[in-house]
This record gives C-alpha cells, structure tokens and sequence, in this order.
C-alpha cells in the first residue's frame, strides 16, 4: 500500500520534486543578488533604492503569485487522478488571472515615487526607486506567467527545467548589469536603471524558454491551444483559491516590506545594511520555500490517491529536513557576519564601517527566526497542498500585521532599539504564525482528511 512507503523513500521522492524546485529558487535569488551587490559597489543611495524598489515589486508580484501557487495542488490532484482535462483548464485559467492581475498592477509601478514619498521615504531615495520600477515593473506580467508555468511543471513532477532555465539567468543578469550599470564597453552608464533593464529581459527570456518546453514536452496537454476560450467555472475555481494565497503571501512578504519602510525612516545607512541582511537571510528562504513547494506536489497527489497516511509521512520528511537546513544557517549567520556583508560594499565605500556594524547585529537576529521562518512556510506548503487557503490567510494577516508589525514599530521606536528592534517583531510574528499553521495541518485538516479518506473505502 501507498501509505507503508518508507522514510527514506519519501526523502528521496522529496529531493526529487525539491532539489530542482531549490536550486531554481536559489538561481532567482541570483538574480536579486548580482542587483544588490552590484549597485552596492556603485553607490550606497542605490543600493537603497533598488532594496525599496525591489521590495516594492515582490510586494506586488508575490500578491498575483496566489494564482501561480494556486495551479500547484489543483495540478497534481488532478495528475494523481489521470484527468488531463482538468490538468489543462486550472493551468489556463491561472495564465489567464495572471495576465489581468499584472495588467491592473502596471499603474502601481508608474507612480510609485509619489506612494514611497507618501510612505515616509526620502525624496531622493523614492525617486531613484520610481526611476527602477518604470522599467522593471514591465516585467511583472512574464515574471508571473512564468510562475504559473514552473507550478505546472513542478505538479508534474518535471522540475529539472525550472532550475536550468532560472540558471541560465543569473550570468545573463550579471553580464548585462555589467555593461549598463557602470557603462563599460561603450554602453551609457545607466545605474539603477540598467539593472531594471536587465531584470526586464531575464524575466521575458525566462518566459520564452518555458513556454518552448512546456510545448516541445508536454504537446498533449495543448495548454495554448484556443487559450482565448473563457472557462468560466475553473476561473472561479482558481481565483477563489488564489486570491487568499496572495492575500497570505502579502501579508507575510508585506511583514517585510513595512520593516523595509521603518528601516528608512532611520535612514540610508540603517535601510542598506536592512537590504544586504534580507539577502543573506532569504538565500536560506530559498531553500524551504523549495521544500515547501515539493510539500504541496506531495500532499497534492495524495489528496489525489486519498492517502492520508501518505500525507502524514510525506510532510514529517519536509518539515525535519527543513529544521536542517535552518540549524545549519544559524551556524553560518553566527560565525561569518562581517564575511558576509562585507562581500555587498565596496572596500573603499566611506560609509561601509557604519553598514557592517549595523548589519551584524541584524545577522544574529536573522539567526533567531531562522527555524521559525522555515516552519510557517512549510506549513503554508502542506495546507496548500490539501486546498486549505482561507484559513491560513486569516492566521497569516494576524501574526503579521497585529503582533509582527506593530512589535517591530513598538521595539525600535518607542523602545529604542532601532533596526533590531524592528527585527525582533519580525521574529514575533513569524514565530506566532509557524505556530498556528502547523496546528492547523496536524490538528485540523489532516484528522479531517484521515476520516474523510476512511468513509470512502
């Protein structure tokens, strides 16, 4: 029977679905990366912008994801069952709401100065943000379709694509920077506006390398085929499951952005050793958000199979391999600080002695959320997997914004702590919320399934 599979078979069946869907996400985070360091070096006051302006775009982008996340599980039930019907239609229909979503979020990119002015941010630092997000806010739409795509081919189990193509980004993303960033070869030197152009073209040449094998690959699925064709009835399907996704992932991403925007109010220097400790932090991310992802495949082809012991094992491998990975961050994060942020500054940057010494003490805090942060992503994975949604949102919205947010605000400002205080608030919220979710999987929906699947036999 399907539910005496072994551990170690689900730990392999696990790195099988989650070792390309990591090393992708670790290949994306790449992308983030050469931005960041790269602006780092050619000034302190872009490194600012492109950190707000780049939380800005994921702020937006993460919300229209919930449509992408949506097709994930609906995929895999639907493959576990051998219906291509329904395999084709989610996906279509979550193509569909991606295209409006990115349509309708244009607008927030082209004034985006003004909305950061509004948030408390620098009249300088707003509009070198609003100068990046004219051009990368372009990219929403492919960078979304293409989330819908990797889902897609990650519920299929076919995930080795999304990592060579993602890969194949980082050296584009790097060599254009390159050439427009600080103008060499002949090129104008473009700054944080090269770097958007170069965010733009990766995530259109992404697009197109998806597509292409979604097509060569998968021809009987014929997902373009009369994609014009309204389907009414599973677009209900996949809005009413991905809107509270993006509703959730907003609310834990806008967690960030809103310390993001404290950070600035405390000014350049706090705002960029802020920026470079959320890199070092999210790299780790990267890898539960990838687990998280073969979490809800997983848990999503049991649904199919109605195995609800299956279920169970499947998601104690993810969740201890997860503990893992965060134990092992923490060890980096305490021994390597200065390391670390230093490889983000420029040498000769006068300013680097004040963001080193900031960034260190953000780094040991990182250090404490670490395991908590890999928890309510895994949970957020598992309960997606079972087509749980409205409830993790309700979860989310609280952790982050009526104990996360307002502990932040309350820690640095009227406590004093400044950046880490604001930190800490960070560690409330995602603590509360791993705490719930996994209540919620274990407690709730999984004894619910358990019974379910029984009455059925």
């Amino acid at each position: 029977m399907r539910s005496q599979i072994k551990y170690s078979e689900h730990l392999r069946s696990l790195f099988n679905i989650g070792a390309p869907l990591i090393g992708g996400h670790v290949a994306q985070f790449g992308i983030t990366l050469t931005d960041t360091v790269m602006l780092g070096w050619y000034s302190v006051e872009a490194l600012a912008s492109v950190v707000l302006g780049g939380t800005f775009f994921f702020v937006v982008f993460i919300f229209g994801s919930g449509f992408a996340i949506a097709v994930m599980p609906l995929v895999a039930e639907a493959d576990a069952a051998g219906d291509e019907s329904a395999l084709r239609r989610v996906t279509r229909m979550g193509l569909w709401l991606s295209v409006i979503f990115g349509i309708i979020g244009l607008p927030l990119f082209i004034f985006s100065g003004p909305l950061l002015r509004f948030l408390g941010q620098s009249a300088e630092i707003a509009s070198l943000a609003q100068v990046y997000l004219r051009v990368a806010g372009l990219g929403l739409l492919p960078a979304l379709l293409v989330m819908v795509l990797k889902s897609y081919l990650a519920a299929l189990e076919n995930t080795r694509v999304v990592f060579w193509v993602t890969l194949s980004a980082v050296p584009a993303n790097l060599f254009i920077n390159y050439l427009l960033i600080f103008g060499n070869w002949g090129f104008p030197e473009l700054g944080v506006k090269g770097a958007a152009i170069a965010s733009l073209g990766v995530h259109a040449v992404t697009l197109a390398g998806v597509v292409f094998y979604s097509q060569m690959f998968f021809p009987h699925h014929a997902l373009f085929q009369r994609i014009w064709r309204p389907d009414w009835d599973v677009f209900g399907h996949v809005l009413r499951q991905g809107v509270p996704i993006g509703l959730t992932n907003l609310s834990e991403v806008g967690l960030f952005a809103a310390s993001s925007l404290m950070m600035g109010w405390l000014g350049t220097i706090p705002l960029a050793a802020h920026g470079i400790a959320i890199q070092l932090s999210s790299l780790t991310f990267m890898v539960h958000l990838g687990l998280s992802n073969a979490a809800t495949v997983r848990v999503g082809n049991a649904m199919g199979r109605k195995d609800a012991e299956h279920m169970a094992r499947g998601a104690r491998v993810a969740i201890g391999t997860s503990v893992l990975t965060a134990i092992i961050a923490v060890g980096v994060f305490l021994v390597f600080p200065e390391f670390l942020l230093g490889l983000f500054i420029d040498p000769e940057e006068p300013q680097r002695d004040a963001i080193l010494s900031i960034g260190v003490m953000l780094l040991y805090v990182a250090a404490l959320f670490q395991v908590m942060d890999g928890m309510q992503i895994m949970a957020l994975g598992l309960l997606r997997g079972v087509q749980d949604t409205r409830g993790p949102m309700v979860i989310a919205a609280f952790s982050y914004w009526v104990i996360g947010v307002p502990s932040g605000y309350f820690l640095g400002f009227v406590a004093g702590l400044n950046g880490v205080g604001i930190w800490l608030g960070l560690v409330s919220g995602l603590s509360l919320a791993a705490a719930l979710l996994m209540w919620r999987f274990w407690q709730v929906d999984l004894k619910l399934l358990r019974h379910r699947f029984a009455s059925t036999r």
